[in-house]
């Protein structure tokens, strides 16, 4: 019994998937020459595919800017505010609405700039906060 377990258990996780996964190997290592992977440490490489998922918010506000807005202003003032008593969830939530992921990628934090702008609306009340992805900018109404 011992005997074919052991060889059955070889067969469904390394036979079975012996050939797709050369495939995809294959593919992979057209597309990303495996001598370009080797110049990282694991846990480099791990940044460079995945990104950050722990950030020093307070870097985050200090690496922000701001389009007629100041940081004295009491809107940004109120913004950064209940952001910080946030969960990290609701962080992490609020960094996929701006950036379209909710990790940042390679760089690190400190290198992800941020823009919160005034869309300077009639009537600010009757606009929600949106935000364009590809730039990182997040439309804030007062």
């Amino acid at each position: 019994r011992r005997e074919f377990v052991d060889l059955y258990v070889n067969y469904v996780f390394n036979e079975s998937v012996q050939k797709p996964f050369e495939d995809f190997m294959q593919g992979f290592l057209r597309g990303c020459p495996a001598r370009k992977w080797k110049m990282f440490l694991p846990a480099e490489l791990q940044i460079v595919l995945q990104g950050h998922t722990k950030f020093d918010w307070h870097l985050l506000e200090k690496n922000v800017t701001y389009q007629r807005y100041k940081n004295s202003d009491r809107t940004i003032r109120n913004f950064w505010t209940v952001f910080h008593k946030l969960t990290e969830e609701k962080k992490m939530m609020f960094l996929a609405f701006v950036s379209g992921s909710d990790r940042i990628f390679g760089y690190g934090v400190e290198l992800f700039k941020l823009t919160i702008v005034d869309p300077q609306a009639k009537n600010p009340d009757e606009l929600y906060p949106s935000a364009n992805t590809c730039s990182h900018i997040l439309f804030l109404p007062r």
